[in-house]
């Protein structure tokens, strides 16, 4: 069953020849890659590393809609002056020093590694990149082409779909494949917000988590990452998504419904966001008793920037700051095993037909 990639002998034109021409390599094909897309990170913490990710960050029009003519002056004078040196202290709060990289990277390597393991075939090759920064998503397609994936699967790790995550992950893949004479063909797994493994998974996460912390918890906040209100008005399924994942889990674990609340957190800009946001509610539960809190947060597969610094650190010192006395953050899946089971699941069911 797991064959061999094989390999096309090109000959040279107007001849039957199996001899190909000295300037014309073979051609291996007949695998399948498994490309799994995450946000991206910064090569470093500098301010000129952090400038540059934050630039095609900011400069993608999925992610920032304003027009160009009033938000490019906003950006390289104003946000790129300023941002870098203040966002490079917050990456360096959690820096993977031993790797040189952030957790991100680490983590997604880490995913890729295990899917690989489990998925033990020698047809498949499972390989990782980044939007935003390195690596790049066209240096990972032309690699998996280079091992003979004539078919690739792209698997954006968003279990809710968003424009400004699923999408603009998916245009990255597809203006790599515009410049390609021989594209590979193109499967991309969708979001899995409501799927039985993904909530199982992260019901047995935070059942464990609960039963490694020293309190029972008077509330719970399922926190996603924000976007702007309007995007949600102009038909992203985002909203909906989250609050499904969010009613679906508090099911599973059988948590009351007066005590769960499901937030919206790292909102950028003067614009209105999905609310409720989870700091004001973080605050606003410390100041009227709620002593013991536990916070989760469904839609990374990873953690990150946004999990590790802003809700572990941030939220935890305005809940301490407002009143509140335990706090704790149930960490991302990741590459944990509950985290690996939803992966495997997701990239099993969109291989079918092709393995």
């Amino acid at each position: 069953m797991n064959e061999l990639p094989k390999t096309t002998t090109i000959s040279g034109e107007g001849t039957a020849s199996a001899v190909r021409p000295a300037n014309h390599p073979a051609v291996r094909h007949g695998r399948i890659g498994v490309l799994l897309l995450n946000l991206g990170t910064p090569d470093a913490t500098d301010y000129w590393s952090m400038r540059r990710y934050l630039k095609e960050f900011l400069s993608d029009r999925r992610v920032i809609e304003t027009p160009r003519i009033i938000w490019w002056p906003i950006l390289n004078f104003i946000i790129l002056t300023k941002r870098p040196r203040a966002k490079g202290r917050d990456y360096d709060s959690i820096w993977n020093k031993e790797k040189n990289e952030g957790p991100l990277k680490t983590i997604t390597r880490n995913q890729a590694e295990k899917l690989a393991a489990a998925l033990n075939d020698s047809r498949i090759v499972v390989d990782w990149a980044m939007r935003y920064a390195n690596p790049t998503t066209e240096s990972r397609i032309k690699a998996l082409m280079e091992q003979g994936c004539d078919r690739i699967l792209l698997v954006p790790l968003y279990p809710q779909y968003a424009a400004a995550t699923t999408a603009t992950a998916c245009d990255q893949a597809f203006r790599a494949l515009m410049k390609m004479r021989w594209q590979p063909y193109i499967r991309v797994a969708p979001d899995w917000h409501d799927d039985p493994v993904y909530i199982d998974a992260l019901a047995r996460s935070m059942e464990a988590h609960l039963q490694k912390i020293d309190f029972k918890p008077d509330a719970v906040i399922a926190t996603f990452h924000g976007m702007p209100e309007k995007y949600h008005h102009q038909g992203d399924p985002y909203y909906c998504q989250c609050q499904k994942t969010s009613r679906l889990l508090r099911e599973k674990i059988g948590w009351p419904k007066e005590t769960w609340h499901t937030t919206f957190q790292s909102r950028f800009g003067n614009d209105v966001w999905l609310q409720p946001y989870t700091d004001e509610t973080v605050r606003r539960l410390a100041q009227s008793g709620v002593k013991r809190l536990l916070l989760i947060a469904p839609g990374f597969t990873a953690d990150c920037l946004e999990t590790l610094e802003e809700l572990e650190v941030e939220n935890r010192n305005i809940f301490l700051e407002n009143g509140g006395e335990k706090f704790s953050y149930v960490p991302a899946l990741n590459e944990s095993p509950e985290g690996m089971s939803v992966i495997e699941h997701v990239v099993r069911r969109e291989l079918m037909g092709w393995v």
